[in-house]
């Protein structure tokens, strides 16, 4: 085990992403009130967001897929792209009130680099890496030197894409086989196992004393 790759929301950081999506869309919806109404914004954003996810161009980041759907599907100027980075910058930090910091989050960081590991901070890579690390410090962990933390800037796949983790792979100069893998979601974590990664899925209830237990198993 060379690397290990650990995702964020309900594993490192007690929260639900789609309970987060919706405080962070009725903020930013805000933000472009004079351009768009509400509903229209958030329905297309919603789109936009899933025209991401299923992307399969290599060649175009995350977030320039969904730049380009969402601007076009809005005509809305492209110049806006400044309103998201004001709000992440502004408004973001505000959500912390949506997350719960999971006590044994450190210990489970600091035990991944422990026999020098490579980390992944591999969460689902739809938003920028501001908004990332923000999460990170809720989460208590974010002053660490990870290998890679996904973003939609550094990232041309998302979960569950398979694609997605042999991007990681490459990135950080390590075979899949050599990586592991802790995720709470068998859906979006589980298919790294289809490109040849360790996986280790916390079941629902589990705590991350499970995860650190496996960590520990595979270093004896």
């Amino acid at each position: 085990m060379k690397a290990i790759l650990i995702d964020l929301d309900g594993t490192l950081l007690a929260t639900s992403f789609e309970t987060l999506m919706e405080g962070y869309m009725q903020g930013v919806a805000s933000l472009f009130e004079s351009w768009i109404c509400q509903k229209e914004f958030i329905k297309a954003i919603m789109v936009s967001t899933d025209v991401m996810v299923n992307n399969s161009d290599p060649e175009r980041t995350n977030m320039q897929v969904f730049a380009d759907d969402f601007f076009t599907r809005t005509n809305l100027d492209p110049h806006l792209i400044k309103l998201f980075e004001r709000y992440y910058i502004d408004e973001f930090p505000k959500l912390k009130s949506f997350a719960k910091a999971d006590p044994s989050a450190q210990d489970m960081v600091e035990l991944a680099f422990a026999n020098n590991n490579k980390v992944v901070i591999a969460t689902n890579p739809l938003l920028p890496l501001s908004a990332m690390i923000e999460r990170l410090r809720w989460a208590g962990v974010a002053d660490y030197p990870y290998a890679l933390i996904t973003h939609c800037d550094n990232m041309h796949f998302c979960k569950p894409n398979p694609r997605y983790y042999l991007e990681i792979s490459k990135k950080i100069n390590v075979p899949p086989e050599n990586c592991l893998m802790i995720g709470d979601d068998l859906e979006n974590d589980g298919p790294a196992a289809l490109v040849g990664m360790d996986t280790f899925i916390l079941k629902e209830g589990e705590t991350l004393a499970a995860a650190i237990e496996y960590i520990l198993s595979q270093r004896r």
